[in-house]
């Protein structure tokens, strides 16, 4: 069973090594693609017809790039749609959402302080929340298509905010600013596989039979793409939150969440301005700031508490780790090695509170992190860094032979 722990650590690794990979290649060709459509020189009489132009350089070579409303004169075969990396970021998104908060619920999705809920009504919650994402954000894009983009914009303002009230009242902190992005992530995929990809392949499909495309596909997909462009940094946001307590673990998770919303418009905005040759609105960077100013403050209220402290009943295969032998003597140990800065108040210099939300001061709390108890400090010296508390061979070999025992 070790053995297989450590196979599954190293599966959850190889999954958000892909994730990370593949959501650079999405971000970064819908990062550049959005900048050149705002750059390109539309006051230019093009003999091609094209709508605007532009030439960039790149590895030592020269590219002259023209876009077309509505087709050059021969329609190419071998058109390059950018696609996979949209779906394979959500698969791959999805894959670790399991990995990590379904199969890892007890730990990381369901807090019994904020609702105490039976795993599967977690995991149903979850699911069913990112299939209301879409459809909510799909209904208002239809309402809105035609009205002031400005508009619909709060009103997705509004639902993001009423959602990070719902994660939060229901999950962990931890697992509510991961859903609030896995939310994003859905509606953007999706944005992709079910809009802008048919509404390309309706326009391509006209073009080839000589018929004139209804120019409201175009319309729906560059809109889509826009809010795509928009969100995508709080997704990043929130994708990394859960690697910082102050972000997840106070009292103000919500209005964290979202408030990270507002940074992404005022950064992209700066951004998409300059882009198109409209200025440089460096008011958006002194914005940015102050929220960014206001979400520090909400993350450190006197009354700061940390998820973990409210599990006090141990779930079945904590109890289980709990009563194997050696546990005593690993909870010594443990204690001894560790709980100086994981602790509710570290006494380790420096420490105001414990890493990652993670506290190791308790019989209780060692049993229920105890996987990763016995993989950072067990089976890898990755704990203490840099060995601090100098923690002995033998020591972690007693962490290593009653994980395995238990298992």
């Amino acid at each position: 069973m070790h053995d297989l722990t450590i196979l599954y650590a190293w599966l959850e690794f190889a999954v958000r090594w892909t994730h990370v990979i593949v959501a650079i290649a999405w971000i970064g060709s819908s990062f550049y693609f959005i900048a050149l459509d705002l750059g390109l020189h539309r006051d230019r009489d093009l003999a091609s017809g094209a709508d605007g132009e532009e030439w960039q350089v790149h590895g030592g070579g020269f590219y002259h790039i023209q876009k077309y409303l509505i087709a050059p004169e021969r329609m190419p075969g071998d058109l390059t749609w950018f696609k996979w990396e949209s779906y394979a970021t959500w698969l791959s998104g999805f894959a670790m959402l399991i990995l990590v908060y379904y199969i890892g619920g007890r730990l990381f999705l369901i807090d019994p302080a904020v609702a105490d809920l039976a795993l599967w009504q977690g995991i149903a919650i979850s699911l069913a929340s990112l299939a209301f994402g879409w459809l909510a954000y799909n209904q208002l894009c239809k309402w809105f298509v035609n009205a002031d983009q400005t508009l619909l914009m709060l009103a997705l303002f509004g639902v993001l905010v009423g959602m990070s009230l719902f994660y939060t009242s229901v999950f962990s902190g931890r697992a509510a600013l991961l859903h609030l992005g896995a939310f994003t992530a859905t509606i953007m995929s999706a944005n992709v596989f079910m809009v802008i990809i048919p509404n390309q392949k309706i326009v391509v499909a006209d073009l080839k039979a000589g018929r004139k495309p209804d120019a409201i596909y175009g319309k729906i997909a560059k809109q889509r793409s826009t809010h795509n462009n928009y969100l995508t940094l709080p997704v990043i946001f929130l994708m990394l939150s859960n690697h910082y307590p102050l972000a997840f673990a106070g009292q103000n998770t919500w209005a964290i969440g979202s408030l990270v919303f507002l940074m992404g418009v005022t950064i992209r905005h700066w951004f998409n301005t300059h882009h198109a040759r409209k200025g440089n609105p460096h008011w958006t960077w002194g914005a940015t700031v102050i929220i960014f100013l206001v979400i520090v403050w909400l993350s450190t209220p006197q009354a700061f508490f940390y998820e973990e402290e409210a599990a006090a009943d141990l779930n079945p295969q904590a109890q289980r780790l709990a009563s194997a032998e050696g546990f005593s003597h690993v909870a010594q140990i443990v204690q001894g090695r560790c709980a100086m800065c994981h602790a509710a108040e570290p006494t380790w210099p420096g420490l105001y509170w414990p890493p990652r939300g993670v506290e190791l001061e308790t019989e209780a709390q060692i049993a229920t992190q105890a996987r990763q108890v016995y993989l950072q400090a067990g089976v890898t010296h990755a704990m203490p860094p840099a060995n601090a508390s100098l923690m002995e061979p033998a020591e972690r070999a007693a962490i290593a032979a009653w994980y395995r025992a238990a298992n």
